[in-house]
């Protein structure tokens, strides 16, 4: 299984927050409370990381509402050599 990292966005402002976590609340997503939320910064974003097969499936898991302004950006962990040949690879 891939890692994917879940970014869901939402306006900047107090009845887009409430509605984001509402509709988290009413479709029964346990992300809701292990998502990380950047709202108190002024950053109107929920973040949480999900271990399925693809990124397409990764995107299902976010509420048929927020969707569209959702990404799913697949994760890796490094090792140092790894990161050596990551640098290789984008220098060529």
């Amino acid at each position: 299984m891939a890692r994917f990292l879940i970014e869901v966005n939402h306006e900047n402002n107090q009845a887009a927050c409430d509605r984001t976590v509402a509709i988290f609340k009413a479709t029964g997503s346990h992300f809701l409370v292990n998502a990380d939320w950047g709202c108190k910064d002024n950053v109107h974003k929920a973040w949480f990381i999900i271990e399925l097969d693809s990124k397409e499936e990764a995107l299902i898991v976010v509420p048929p509402q927020l969707r569209q302004n959702a990404t799913a950006t697949a994760l890796d962990k490094l090792s140092l050599e790894g990161m050596e040949e990551t640098v290789k690879q984008h220098q060529e």
